[in-house]
């Protein structure tokens, strides 16, 4: 079917006014076509695709081969396997494509036009000559001639007329009587010549370049072929000239907005052109007919994978073109990029025709559509999909128990809501499945106390929106039945998962075990030093993953580790990390950059670094930005924790309770726990943290003493003489963070100021008797009592230096009774190596004593002087 065939367009039924549904959709795509931001390349009807383009590629990478690379590969057939013997050598592949030598093209490569003949294709790569005077040149009155003299041959030989263009309907010149190209010459030789069309010896007499008679054994048979036939291909070439004019324009769009992309999918030009040949075999003149017979041709039986891939991404893309925001609400779906937003590893398409009823449906399309155009956007698709599982068990049950299946509003009442309420509690109660959900399985998952109140709270939300927003007037719904649905609560009815125990923890970090883990990771995608890491630094799962390839480094000796807290907005927050895990994912940044290397054949450049993920996925990943998923590591985790048979179900999440059980265990309080694993609030600390008997009796044995502004600085306030009970330890083991904030030298335990508040005195904590000191801070102080000595001894006179004495005698009193109490525990070594306040000091014991400053100033002062009991 040529250009100027009539060509049934395909219109949506429906609507007449000014929206896109009653439009034409080829008219609505030539608009976008014709405008300046299209990339002209995609424009006609012959794509031809540079070798080297950004996005679709197809030549080999070696510098001068022209040949077609592999798929997934930036290296032809012949180089790659000479790259698989190199590497196994230890060549890197940018020395490799430097030596390697450039190959021609293999086949089906267009020659241009003959250099005698401009309305005759050439049939030869190195003369460029068409087929009669290629015969002339190598077997006529040219045939004994130096071939240093071609050029001034071929000065001297006039042009014969062409034969046109090629019959079976191509867009190539034909290079024979018979009116095929070269292609389609060689096509029609493979076929068996139906109908026997030949014509006479091109070596005969050429009769003043006129076209040759040509005898047909059935001249229907051979023009049947000739339209039956397949386009050509040649390296490079889409060819969309067969194709239906909206079949072609909906291509040419979809391959411009492909590349436009910054995180698309892989689509090779060979994919591309089977797409071609799949369209032009069903005779389809739309690839919306195939969304509109829901997608049932688009099997694994019908087509490869990548065409199914490529046409599901045209179909979404083409449906915020042919349908606008209003169209979307009148078919039963929403398209976030209507709006300019796109959820991560979700497409834009958002379904919500599974509710039966076409009021309440658009209640929720107009909801979202807030959501989506307000600042406070949700940040996942989560709530998304909690409220159109509202709206579709609403929706199923009111179609099984009220009047008129539901669809007319003014008869709902209160007691319909109601009912709705008491089926989900008892579906709940007695684990039975939801009424209106399906899984992709075509399983129907089971209602719980959980998703009932993710049902009453989302529902009792959209219901009372539809209030508020003036559309329950308009509809005359009962207010009653609005307002029945009551509030799911807020707190998870669920229990918080324990920290692993110690002979789970210890299978979880047994070498032989982790190199299971290895082993289940086939693409070396670093599924093991996401686990280690996780581990040891207790960061969520998706923030390990998400990690970028320079985020560790070194600032003064100290091992680093930098991540993004996306959960909590905290970005490009650094921690100290364990030498092990520093190497590890050392190591793992350069097989990385290796990745890289062997991929592009390069190295990244300056800019693209950052930007790197450090373990990059395989998918949709053009640029190496692109993290492996959260899902994919899960996936492997399961797998691996089912075969290590632990005798239970465990997630990767519970190393992070682990972790924050350990921190409280060797002493750190809530707010540094809070701070060191990222979270909002010291409640959400308390979650994830559990105190065990030798936490509690680690607290029951510890000795308080107090220092500088109290009465008696360094009096013991509890030791053998004062025990402490278990209920006052479990207090103090949760609580005490809430009862302190950190101060200059030590800690703040005035309630006021501990909850925001301005400090009364004017942070003059050395002479406040709510000021408390750490075995933390003991190298801070000695270091001032070293500064105070200093300028006593340097005073104008000696009235001046007895004064400054006095001054600082409560502090240095405060001092000693903190060195005598640290000795006391065994804990003073340690207190003075330590330096710097960092997570990973939360581990030694010096975090898990602290002293009221006025308590330890009261201590009696040792027999010597170096602290030691």
């Amino acid at each position: 079917m040529g250009d100027t065939a009539v060509i049934p367009l395909t219109l949506l039924p429906g609507r007449t006014d000014t929206t896109r549904i009653g439009r034409d959709r080829l008219e609505l795509l030539t608009a976008l076509i014709t405008a300046p931001a299209f990339d002209p390349l995609f424009r006609d009807a012959l794509i031809f695709i540079p070798p080297q383009h950004p996005v679709y590629a197809w030549q080999c990478a070696v510098d001068g081969c022209k040949r077609i690379r592999r798929v997934s590969h930036n290296l032809c057939n012949t180089h790659n396997l000479e790259w698989e013997q190199a590497e196994r050598t230890g060549q890197s592949k940018r020395a490799f494509m430097d030596a390697a030598t450039a190959l021609p093209a293999a086949r089906g490569v267009d020659y241009g036009r003959c250099l005698i003949c401009p309305d005759r294709p050439a049939i030869s790569p190195t003369t460029r000559l068409c087929q009669q005077h290629q015969t002339r040149w190598q077997y006529g009155e040219a045939a004994d001639m130096d071939r240093d003299r071609f050029e001034h041959w071929a000065r001297t030989q006039h042009p014969l007329p062409g034969y046109g263009l090629c019959r079976a309907r191509c867009p190539f010149l034909a290079c024979t009587s018979l009116g095929l190209c070269l292609q389609h010459l060689n096509r029609y030789k493979i076929d068996n010549r139906p109908g026997a069309a030949r014509s006479q010896n091109s070596r005969g007499p050429l009769k003043d370049g006129q076209p040759l008679p040509v005898t047909y054994g059935d001249e229907e048979a051979f023009h049947t072929w000739c339209a039956t036939t397949e386009p050509v291909t040649q390296p490079g070439l889409v060819n969309l000239h067969c194709l239906p004019a909206l079949l072609r324009a909906e291509i040419q769009w979809g391959l411009h907005a492909h590349a436009q992309s910054a995180q698309h999918s892989e689509w090779t030009t060979n994919g591309i052109r089977n797409l071609v040949r799949y369209c032009w075999r069903g005779s389809i003149t739309s690839l919306m007919d195939l969304h509109d017979a829901d997608f049932k041709d688009l099997t694994r039986q019908q087509m490869d994978s990548e065409v199914r891939k490529i046409i599901r991404e045209i179909i979404n893309g083409l449906c915020c073109v042919y349908y606008s925001p209003s169209d979307t609400k009148d078919a039963g779906f929403l398209e976030t990029d209507h709006f300019g937003r796109r959820f991560k590893n979700a497409q834009s398409h958002f379904d919500i025709t599974t509710i039966p009823q076409r009021w309440l449906r658009d209640l929720l399309w107009d909801h979202l559509a807030e959501w989506l155009r307000s600042p406070q956007c949700p940040r996942t698709r989560g709530p998304f999909d909690q409220m159109r599982r509202a709206a579709v068990e609403l929706g199923v049950f009111l179609q099984a128990d009220a009047p008129d299946a539901g669809h007319d509003p003014t008869v709902l009442r209160r007691e319909h809501a109601e009912r709705f309420v008491a089926d989900q509690r008892h579906r709940a109660r007695h684990s039975l499945p939801s009424l209106g959900m399906v899984l992709v399985d075509g399983r129907s998952p089971t209602v719980t106390d959980l998703s009932c109140q993710f049902v009453f709270n989302q529902a009792r939300k959209l219901l009372y929106s539809a209030i508020t927003a003036g559309h329950a007037e308009r509809l005359g719904i009962d207010t009653g039945f609005l307002t029945a649905i009551p509030f799911g609560g807020t707190g998870l009815k669920q229990r918080s998962r324990n920290p692993f125990s110690d002979d789970v923890a210890r299978a979880l970090t047994d070498e032989t075990n982790l190199r299971r883990l290895e082993e289940l990771d086939l693409n070396d995608r670093g599924l093991r030093d996401i686990w280690e890491t996780i581990v040891a630094t207790g960061r969520r799962c998706s923030e390990v993953v998400g990690l970028r390839l320079d985020c560790i480094g070194r600032y003064r000796g100290l091992a680093m580790l930098w991540h993004d807290q996306t959960k909590v907005g905290n970005y490009n927050e650094g921690i100290r990390i364990p030498e092990p895990i520093y190497h590890r994912l050392d190591a793992r940044r350069t097989k990385t950059l290796q990745l890289f290397e062997k991929r592009y054949g390069r190295i990244p450049t300056t800019a693209e670094r950052p930007d790197l993920a450090l373990f990059p996925s395989r998918i949709r990943n053009p640029n190496g930005r692109q993290p492996i998923s959260y899902g994919h590591f899960n996936q492997r985790f399961k797998t691996w924790i089912a075969g290590l048979d632990l005798g239970g179900a465990y997630v990767a999440h519970q190393a992070r309770h682990t972790l924050a059980t350990n921190l409280l265990r060797a002493g750190a309080t809530l707010t540094h726990i809070r701070r060191y694993l990222g979270q909002l609030s010291e409640r959400m600390a308390e979650h994830y943290v559990k105190i065990t008997h030798s936490d509690l009796e680690d607290v029951l044995n510890t000795v308080w003493v107090a220092g500088p502004g109290a009465p008696n600085p360094g009096e013991l306030l509890s030791g053998d003489t004062t025990p402490m009970d278990r209920e006052t330890a479990r207090a103090l083991a949760l609580d005490l963070s809430r009862r302190s904030t950190p101060a200059d030298g030590g800690f703040c335990t005035y309630q006021p100021v501990v909850d925001g508040g301005a400090c009364p005195w004017k942070l003059d904590c050395e002479n406040c008797d709510n000021f408390v000191l750490s075995g933390a801070d003991l190298l801070y102080w000695r270091r001032k009592a070293e500064q105070w000595r200093s300028i006593a001894e340097n005073a104008p006179d000696d009235a001046t230096a007895d004064y400054l004495h006095t001054v600082f005698e409560p502090t240095a009193k405060a001092i000693k009774g903190l060195e005598q109490a640290l000795a006391a525990l065994g804990v003073l070594d340690e207190a003075l190596t330590l330096d710097l306040r960092r997570p990973q000091d939360y581990f030694h014991r010096t975090w898990s004593t602290a002293f009221r400053a006025r308590d330890l100033a009261a201590l009696p002062a040792p027999d010597d002087t170096t602290g030691q009991p």
